[in-house]
């Protein structure tokens, strides 16, 4: 079992930054990857991006060139830094972590972005 905790969400302003951070319970060397997920009102929950253990990293195509996975292995944290939010990331983004047996999911962090 692995417990997936996110923070870092809130309100801000387009064209503004935010950086989420998720932490899980056990080394991410003990996890096969990691990655940030995003649901916003009425819509599917889709991939934002995701890094593997051996840091191969997959971004969606609305994530490149703005935003950034990123991890420290010795907090065993995971970090997505957002910049130029637009109205359109408004969402609850997920965090999840992966082993070979399943997949960990947090309770979701709220990133609102006003125009």
């Amino acid at each position: 079992q692995v417990q997936v905790v996110e923070s870092g969400g809130g309100l801000v302003q387009a064209g503004e930054s935010l950086r989420l951070s998720c932490t899980a319970s056990r080394s991410l060397f003990a996890l096969t990857a990691m990655g940030w997920y995003r649901q916003a009102p009425g819509k599917q929950r889709e991939l934002v991006a995701e890094m593997t253990s051996g840091s191969v990293i997959n971004y969606a195509d609305s994530a490149k060139d703005r935003f950034t996975i990123s991890r420290d292995n010795a907090k065993n944290t995971v970090y997505l830094q957002m910049n130029s939010l637009k109205p359109e990331d408004t969402a609850v983004y997920y965090c999840n972590a992966k082993d070979l047996v399943r997949v960990y999911w947090g309770q979701g962090t709220q990133v609102t972005v006003s125009s």
